[in-house]
């Protein structure tokens, strides 16, 4: 496909269903907005009455949505939503798997509590309904013999890339929603289903703890959900045909595309096996004097920030 077809690929989503996760309030309640100003009917998922609001919202504007209430970290709900959109709008096209909560904590005051919550919201959240929707996808392709429309858009995290010092349980949720992106990407392909994860930084209730004001009048605020949003609408649109199995960042004025981790260096044994005494000949003469930030931790990824907005306390 030539970018001038790519390009002629509609952007808008009607005729399509998209469920959101996480989208009573926030960036996920931003994504579900925009999916439905371009005319996606969408299943609102979130706890407490956040998904009413959002729903309503939505229905106010003219558009499609229905509310659901639950915890993603509840296996069982992903199944739930697949089938409540199925049933009230006829089918399921997009899922933006959003939900996050944090508990922030240094490694050594890091309680089994504070990390089974993280990675059940994030991780177990991604998984549940990512799998729901598989289900649903594998059959429709097998019941229409060929490819279906589908969508999954993941939500990661640079910490998932770098690691943060305070947040080894969103980290460690983070990187494993990258890995899972790229697994169900490949085990989806055949049957014409992309799945992309996205890496956004916005101001939201979530981590209004995190960045400082922006002092740039006169524009949208250069962490605004709104920024990332559009990037999801498109990743959910046809105009993303053959998008897929790919991480992006997005904030302020840009979307990045992450390349894949490469080998720096390959270390061979001399005689077939490695002694522990020819790896420290080796490798340890590889690392004197190594800059301790040359690691595998992706910190050059924050050249990628001409925000001017500064992390708080950072």
């Amino acid at each position: 496909m030539s970018a001038s077809e790519a390009a002629s690929r509609p952007v808008d989503l009607r005729g399509r269903t998209a469920i959101v996760t996480g989208a009573g309030a926030g960036l996920g309640q931003t994504e579900a907005l925009r999916l439905a100003a371009q005319g996606a009917a969408v299943v609102v998922n979130d706890l407490g009455a956040g998904a009413e609001t959002t729903a309503q919202l939505i229905t106010e504007a003219g558009g499609r949505a229905l509310a659901v209430p639950g915890d993603i970290s509840r296996w069982a709900l992903g199944d739930e939503l697949v089938s409540a959109a199925v049933d009230t709008f006829g089918a399921l096209d997009i899922v933006v798997n959003n939900a996050g909560v944090i508990r922030d904590t240094m490694i050594f005051n890091l309680t089994e509590q504070d990390w089974d919550l993280v990675l059940d919201v994030h991780l177990k959240g991604h998984a549940s309904l990512s799998r729901a929707a598989a289900v649903y996808f594998r059959a429709k392709s097998k019941a229409e013999g060929g490819p279906v429309y589908g969508r999954i858009i993941n939500t990661t995290s640079e910490a998932g890339l770098m690691g943060a010092a305070g947040q080894p349980n969103y980290s460690a949720a983070k990187a494993g929603i990258t890995a899972l992106t790229l697994s169900t990407a490949q085990g989806l392909a055949r049957y014409g289903v992309q799945v992309n994860a996205i890496a956004p930084r916005a101001r939201t209730g979530m981590t209004e703890h995190v960045f400082a004001a922006d002092s740039a009048g006169g524009r949208l605020d250069i962490l605004s959900p709104e920024r990332v949003a559009r990037l999801v609408a498109f990743l959910a649109s046809p105009a993303s045909a053959g998008i897929s199995g790919q991480l992006f960042i997005a904030y302020g004025d840009f979307v990045a595309l992450l390349e894949p981790a490469q080998a720096e260096q390959v270390f061979t044994a001399d005689d077939d096996l490695f002694t522990e005494e020819e790896l420290a000949r080796k490798l340890g003469g590889y690392f004197a004097e190594r800059d301790p930030y040359a690691t595998f931790a992706a910190y050059g990824l924050a050249k990628l920030d001409t925000t001017g907005v500064q992390a708080l306390g950072g």
